[in-house]
């Protein structure tokens, strides 16, 4: 008892004495603050590369500030002494557009979790009514603006400026390059590692969206958290998939505009809407891999606040903060902004520390679906077993003279709901096609056995053809374009499930 004791107190002796050297330097900080306002401001960062001696954090006290995350974002695999995915979160660079009660959750996550550049974007300034879900706000920064507000807590949390820079830009993101300058340009010699859009403006959100597209920049954006509150409706998909959302309804269907008008001014065409079979930057709707959504399925259960008699009178546009910008008020329960803001950091830590995950889809599979695709798949495995039986090589029990595979499937009932929701996300793994259709689950290569990682979920109309196409070919993957196979072997080498162990 008493030796346990005794090591309860010195690692509590040691916490007390990292804890009292930290508030020493930020005590020492504080007496040399600069005052006046931070509006437009350089990247807080030293200069020349060397910090200010009252604002260097000692190396175990920041070792010791994000020992929980390193623990967490460590690997097997790294060498004693490295940690691989600390080091990409330490070494990031994230854009964060929007610092209201989304994206000031976000930021000071990624600001706690050891990112170390954080240009954070953001027009507007704190107001009474913003409290209610803004991150780190009080009553005291009610009208300074929302970039500032951040940038003086976040400093708060870490005084290094080599290790935490913060590059605030008080001025809103329009998608015009000559009002925007260089504001979404990454440092020099430098590539957003990530980008977040908090906007909650459909213009520039869609603007932002498709800039980034066009550039393969990694985009995590977040959907409307006005009127909601259920937090089991939260969810991350691509932008198609968002539903019962009005604001990823506009954006995709801004989007679409935007697309269509580029191809006209072009002479391109563009075929059936935005697809991924169309290619092109209008496929980040489709692709989660490009731009993913934090998005809420329950169904809205506040509207927007009624225009005032007052707003009639002298008309709405002389109220908006901004030209074009809502006027009528939302209602928000604050949980919401932070649930979604919280997600949107966890996807990005998680990404740029190697430790990514694969987020569960909306729509659930009955049992009896799930009991349909299994036994359909177990049904015509059988029937090409039979069919191919005669042809089998001499003394093998399981493969034919064409190298054909043929034996029982290698998946359980309970893979099915995994394959359809999370690998195939609902949808035609070659068409893209969503649930609603008639969908199966057939052997995507015939050498080998129908294992969880080898098994593609089709349309009846795409299974026809590989069908066909494998009677004709000898293998249906010959009759796909080569990009549609590359992505299909891409999704299934993120299969999670044991293979052929």
């Amino acid at each position: 008892m008493s030796e346990r004791w005794s090591g309860q107190g010195g690692a509590f002796a040691v916490g007390l004495l990292a804890g009292s050297i930290a508030t020493l330097l930020l005590a020492s900080r504080k007496s040399d603050d600069k005052s006046g306002d931070t509006h437009h401001q350089p990247p807080s960062q030293p200069h020349n590369g060397q910090s200010n001696t009252t604002n260097h954090l000692p190396s175990e006290i920041r070792s010791e500030m994000l020992s929980r995350n390193s623990l967490y974002f460590s690997s097997p695999t790294d060498a004693p002494g490295t940690n691989h995915g600390m080091e990409r979160i330490t070494n990031s660079i994230v854009l964060i557009v929007g610092l209201g009660g989304v994206g000031s959750h976000t930021a000071h996550m990624l600001a706690r979790s050891g990112v170390q550049y954080l240009r954070l974007v953001d027009f507007d300034q704190v107001t009474l009514s913003s409290l209610n879900r803004h991150a780190v706000a009080t009553l005291k920064d009610v009208g300074l603006p929302k970039a500032t507000v951040l940038c003086q807590h976040l400093r708060e949390i870490c005084p290094d400026e080599s290790k935490l820079i913060l590059d605030p830009i008080i001025k809103m993101y329009t998608g015009d390059k000559e009002k925007d300058g260089g504001m979404l340009d990454p440092p020099p010699g430098k590539q957003w590692d990530c980008v977040i859009d908090a906007i909650d403006d459909v213009p520039t959100k869609a603007n932002l969206i498709a800039y980034c597209a066009k550039r393969n920049i990694r985009v995590i954006s977040c959907m409307g958290a006005g009127g909601k509150a259920d937090p089991t409706r939260v969810h991350i998909s691509d932008l198609r998939s968002a539903s019962r959302d009005p604001l990823a309804t506009a954006v995709r269907q801004k989007l679409r505009l935007m697309g269509k008008m580029e191809a006209k001014k072009s002479g391109t065409k563009i075929t059936n809407g935005s697809g991924v079979a169309n290619g092109g930057w209008l496929s980040c709707i489709d692709d989660d891999a490009q731009v993913a959504c934090v998005y809420s399925s329950e169904k809205v259960v506040a509207k927007l606040a009624q225009i005032t008699p007052e707003q009639k009178e002298e008309g709405m546009q002389n109220f908006g903060a901004m030209d074009n910008m809502r006027v009528r008020v939302l209602p928000v329960v604050g949980t919401m902004p932070a649930i979604m803001g919280q997600t949107l950091a966890a996807m990005a830590l998680c990404e740029l520390g190697n430790k990514a995950f694969t987020p569960v889809g909306a729509e659930r599979v009955g049992r009896n679906v799930r009991h349909r695709l299994y036994q359909h798949l177990k049904q015509r495995e059988k029937n090409l077993e039979d069919k191919l039986m005669p042809t089998l090589k001499n003394g093998d029990e399981n493969i034919t003279t064409n190298g054909v595979y043929i034996g029982p499937i290698l998946i359980d009932p309970d893979d099915v709901e995994y394959l359809m929701v999370e690998l195939w996300r609902n949808r035609c793994g070659v068409t893209g096609d969503r649930l609603g259709t008639s969908l199966e689950l057939y052997r995507w290569d015939r050498t080998r056995p129908a294992t969880p990682n080898n098994l593609v979920l089709m349309s009846m109309k795409a299974a026809q053809k590989f069908e066909k196409d494998f009677e004709a070919l000898g293998d249906g993957r010959k009759g796909l374009d080569v990009d549609v196979v590359k992505r299909v072997e891409a999704r299934l080498s993120t299969c999670i499930l044991d293979a052929e162990e």
